[in-house]
Formats: C-alpha cells, structure tokens, sequence
C-alpha cells in the first residue's frame, strides 16, 4: 500500500455503503450501518501483516484498531476517524458511484471522512513499511457512529486507548483546528386534550400551546447569543429543527414536540442547558410544559495542552504545503470526547466542510495525497 494507492483506497470505500440510520426506519438495510467498511479496512491492514482488534458497539457495529510500534517511540499518538456517514437524500450524483472528474472524487462520504481515513491508513501503512526506527507510535483507530450518537469514540475511550496526543480525521482544507463547539440536544414536549376539531373548544390544543414556548425559545436564542463570545468559535447558538404533532388535520392534538439543537461554546457544561433554557422558560411561558432530558452530548473541544502538538504537525504541513492556518469550526467532533479523556486533541485532514453533507459531495484528490505525507512526516519529525 503506496502513497499512490490513495485514490483506489478512496474510491473502494466511497463504494462501500456506511449511512448512519440516524434513528430512522426508513432506509435501506442494503446501504446502513459500518460493518462493509470495518470488513474492508481489517482486509487492508491484515495485508500489512498488522494485527487488528474489534469493539462491537451494536450489531454491524465495531470500532476497528491498529497500532504501529517503532523500536525506539519518540512519542505516541492516537490517529481516529470515523466510519460513518449520513444519509444520502437529495443527492444528484451516485452516492456511491465514486466519480473521479476534474481531478475530484465524488459521493457519499468523499469529503466526511473517508478521505480522511484513507490518508490515515496510507500513511500508517508506510510508517509499517518503512518501518523507522525512531517514530512515533501509532494507535489507528475507525470508529462508528460519529454523524449521530458518538457512540463509537465513546467507547474507545472508555476502553483505555490512550497516548500522548490525538488528531482526529476531519474536513479542514489541511489546515489545524484547535477548537470548536459542543452540541447537545434535547427535546419539550406540550401536553393538550384531543378533541374532534369541529368543536375545538371542548380540547385543548398541545400545538396552540407549543407556539407559546416556541416564542419563549425565540426571545431566549437572541438573549444567548448576545451574552457571549469566543475569538475563533463565535456565540453559544440554540435552534429548533424539528416539531410534530397531531394525527389529523380534523383532531385537536393531544401533543406536540419539539427537538432543540444547543451550540456549546468551551467551558460550557452539557448537561447545564436544558436546565438554564427550562428555568427561563418557566418564568416567561404561562402554558404547561415538560423538558425530556438528552440522551448524548457532544462538548466543545479546547486546545489545553495541544501547544507541542500543533506545533509537530503545523512542521509537518509546512514541509508539504508551506503554510496553513490554526482555527476554530462550529461543527462538533470525536476530538472533544478524546480531549475529555485527558488527550491533547486536534482536528486535520483533506478537503472543505463545506462540501461535507452535500447533494454533490466530493473531495479534491491531491488534497488526500498531500495529507497522507503530512501525516507520515509528522509520525517521523521530518
């Protein structure tokens, strides 16, 4: 396996199908879950003659881990990239087509992660190839779950992976970053008494009820917003993106719900905001309502301890690209997970979040090459 080989190893995976369900029924059992690529990469890495271990998280679920041991470690790092991807709805190129036009990969997962993981796994498979001496010593890790629960690095770390520092594959144009927002998410739920709508006075209507808070929430997003500010992220946010209720347009609903997505700004704590947006809404919302806790969080990620780190690799792109930038991103990731469990983490890989997701996503080759070296060259300090 050469530097050479990324594009195969690219288009191999983007054919292989991984969408996270995502909580949904609806798609296809042919093209959910990670267990075609976790099959694929062990493949890979057997070929190399390196011996692999399995987490099973959920059935068709297993986090996939590697590890590259020089004779004399200078240091060691955590190398992580997820498997997973989202859904494919609206896309107007073949998801899983694997593409190549202009110099560009396209489909599914091209963007986040897989051009990720295939710079990790390139550059893990020279380190063994070459075999220096004197290197870092790799642990590679492909986890499941990332675009939903976070599951997958969740367990990684429970399960005691640990060294001196971690990058996470994620889209960044090769540059670093060293920060980014939390998310956590949670939902409100109105209760109403149903009723048939030709005599809507004998019901009480949980949609009615819920616009109240919605204006609740409206006037407590803005006030969010305005409180605070970090230099690279920006303000903490809060959106709703999801209401349901009701069964029929000629039945008063006995319900209504709504999911609320919570952007958190570092030193934010989780589990702290649905209970400042609660305590706000009881004192401005004069209708009943009930606050169902969050099932998972993802916090914001901060660069504590990550000096050395982005120093060693901010070398390494300079050697290949000549310069590159240290930033903040809005999005979350398994970084923050891995920082939480005391690992000096950043963010690193090919290609622009804002292809990532998209009805048309793709990833520019050379970018995937290029991170590849960078990723070698950082594991050996040339």
């Amino acid at each position: 396996m050469r530097l050479s080989d990324t594009t195969t190893l690219l288009a191999d995976l983007v054919r292989l199908p991984s969408v996270n369900p995502m909580g949904r029924s609806n798609i296809p059992s042919d093209i959910t879950l990670e267990h075609r690529v976790t099959a694929y990469l062990e493949a890979k890495l057997q070929e190399l003659g390196i011996p692999t271990e399995r987490q099973t998280i959920a059935p068709g679920r297993d986090n996939l881990i590697a590890r590259f041991q020089p004779a004399e470690p200078t240091f060691s790092v955590l190398w992580e990239c997820h498997q997973d991807t989202v859904p494919i709805d609206g896309m107007i190129v073949e998801p899983f087509g694997a593409q190549i036009t202009d110099g560009k990969l396209y489909g599914r997962g091209a963007c986040d992660v897989k051009a990720g993981g295939v710079a990790m796994l390139s550059a893990f498979a020279r380190l063994v190839q070459e075999n220096p001496s004197r290197a870092a010593a790799v642990t590679l890790a492909f986890t499941v779950d990332e675009e939903h629960t976070f599951l997958g690095v969740q367990h990684l770390m429970k399960s005691g992976v640990r060294a001196d520092c971690a990058i996470v594959a994620e889209p960044t144009q090769l540059n670093i970053v060293k920060s980014h927002k939390g998310v956590v998410r949670w939902q409100i739920e109105t209760p109403g008494v149903a009723c048939h709508s030709s005599r809507p006075d004998q019901g009480v209507n949980a949609v009615y009820r819920m616009g109240r808070v919605l204006t609740g929430i409206a006037e407590y997003a803005q006030n969010l917003m305005a409180s605070r500010t970090d230099p690279l992220l920006g303000p903490p946010t809060l959106s709703v993106g999801m209401i349901q209720g009701g069964v029929s347009p000629n039945t008063v609903p006995d319900a209504c719900r709504i999911e609320i997505d919570r952007r958190l700004l570092p030193g934010e704590r989780p589990e702290d905001a649905p209970a400042d947006l609660d305590a706000f809404l009881r004192k401005t919302v004069d209708v009943p309502f009930q606050t169902i806790p969050p099932k998972w969080a993802c916090p914001a990620l901060e660069s504590r301890g990550a000096d050395t780190l982005i120093q060693r690799l901010g070398t390494a792109i300079n050697t290949v690209v000549a310069t590159h930038a240290v930033i903040g991103v809005p999005f979350g990731t398994d970084a923050s997970t891995i920082s939480s469990a005391g690992l000096p983490a950043v963010i690193f890989g090919p290609g622009d979040i804002a292809q990532a997701h998209t009805k048309d996503e793709w990833v520019e080759l050379r970018q995937v090459e290029l991170a590849a070296d960078i990723l070698y060259r950082f594991a050996v300090g040339k």
